[in-house]
């Protein structure tokens, strides 16, 4: 069994880090609540919340980034790490073909 990375952040701290980025990208296009809430299609309330608490959905994370054009910079979240062999890119490639659950 794979022991846990060692974190430095935690979930919490992360969500406010993000809110804030999300806050600093729409003052730095001097945009109102009102200007992004309209651009994407989020509540202005939910906004609010959001720059304040750090705490929305992920969908609504994903349509304030995507007003914010900066939508393209999830897409490599999660991506296996980089092979080191040609035998660890074919144990992948047979696993994906292979089972569909994870182990218990």
């Amino acid at each position: 069994m794979d022991a846990a990375p060692v974190q430095l952040h935690s979930p919490n701290e992360i969500a406010r880090q993000l809110a804030q980025h999300v806050r600093t990208e729409r003052l730095r296009r001097q945009w109102k609540q009102e200007t992004l809430a309209r651009r994407s299609g989020v509540s202005v309330a939910t906004i609010r919340r959001y720059e304040r608490t750090g705490h929305t959905s992920l969908v609504n994370l994903l349509k304030l980034c995507h007003a914010l054009g900066r939508l393209d910079e999830f897409a490599g979240l999660l991506q296996p790490p980089p092979a080191t062999s040609l035998a660890q890119l074919e144990s992948r490639a047979t696993k994906v073909r292979g089972r569909k659950r994870g182990v218990r």
